[in-house]
């Protein structure tokens, strides 16, 4: 019997047909996200009720999803967070749950060089107002002996050190079990949480989303930051409260921000008025290198569980 797969992110394969061939030369049954969006509820119900497998974005697969899934065996995430699955339910269903952690950690990284960059020397912000008319050159500031802290110091974190070190900037993190074999190696110093705020010019977060960690940075965190320092969220909506921040830069508490992920997306909030952040829409994977890389991965991880036959985890 054939096997079925839904693949629901948007834009599955578009720059490399690799990751459809593969699931094509398993001779599995292939049903594309029609509507070029992140699927609803309901649209992935109707979609997926006949699927053995299914290659998934951040689309919401919760409890009522799953339950609604009879035929699902595998959820094969294209990229690191899980947060959007209930991982209980699909264990308790016998659906086994794979992601592909590896292939973005260098894409994110590097976005979040990009936005280091952008907020110290204000590229974005001169870009616009050149294109307004507007000559005016403001003094910016270089990496050089900036003060960095990274929170969170799993794959992306690490790379993200590694790369500042090799700019010239100190870099400090914080992590509930820190590598410190690997920080000595870098001479990456390791505080504990309040004093990454309080002691950095530039702080960036690389954490996952969970229940414990959502607010995260919130007024108070805020609040402890130097003045003038600048955030940068490229990890999970939610993990800093959107509306401390927009008080935070109004204010002029913080000279700048950088968001790559909201509580919820599209983003259509306050935060859009004011030049002192830059906003992008949840980008950070979104290289042709890496993009290609984690669907091969997410095929591959699809077929192997597809074709084990054991009936549980």
């Amino acid at each position: 019997m054939r096997k079925m797969v839904l693949i629901c992110t948007s834009r599955f394969a578009e720059s490399d047909n690799t990751p459809l061939e593969l699931l094509e030369k398993q001779h599995f049954d292939i049903l594309l996200n029609p509507y070029q969006r992140t699927l609803t509820e309901d649209e992935v119900i109707h979609l997926g009720n006949a699927c053995s497998g299914m290659i998934s974005g951040s689309e919401l697969l919760n409890k009522r999803v799953l339950e609604a899934l009879p035929e699902l065996r595998c959820i094969s995430r294209v990229g690191v967070g899980l947060d959007n699955i209930d991982l209980q339910v699909a264990e308790k269903l016998g659906i086994r749950v794979k992601n592909t952690p590896d292939a973005p950690t260098r894409a994110v990284a590097e976005l979040t060089i990009s936005l280091i960059l952008d907020l110290l020397r204000g590229i974005s912000m001169h870009d616009r107002e050149v294109r307004n008319g507007i000559w005016n050159k403001k003094l910016g500031y270089q990496i050089l002996n900036k003060k960095v802290g990274i929170i969170g110091l799993g794959r992306i974190g690490r790379t993200v050190a590694e790369l500042l070190t090799g700019l010239g900037a100190c870099v400090q993190g914080y992590d509930l079990y820190p590598n410190r074999a690997w920080a000595e190696q870098y001479s990456i110093e390791i505080m504990n949480f309040s004093d990454i705020l309080k002691k950095s010019d530039i702080v960036t977060i690389h954490i996952p989303f969970s229940k414990e960690n959502a607010a995260l940075v919130g007024e108070a965190e805020i609040k402890k930051m130097k003045k003038g320092a600048f955030l940068l969220n490229l990890s999970r909506g939610g993990i800093v409260d959107e509306a401390a921040l927009y008080r935070a830069l109004k204010d002029n508490h913080l000279a700048g921000a950088a968001v790559d992920t909201f509580a919820t997306e599209p983003y259509h909030g306050p935060l859009v008025e004011l030049d002192s952040i830059i906003l992008t829409p949840h980008m950070g994977s979104y290289t042709c290198e890496s993009r290609i890389a984690m669907e091969i991965n997410a095929a591959e991880n699809l077929i192997e569980v597809l074709n084990d036959n054991r009936d549980t985890i």
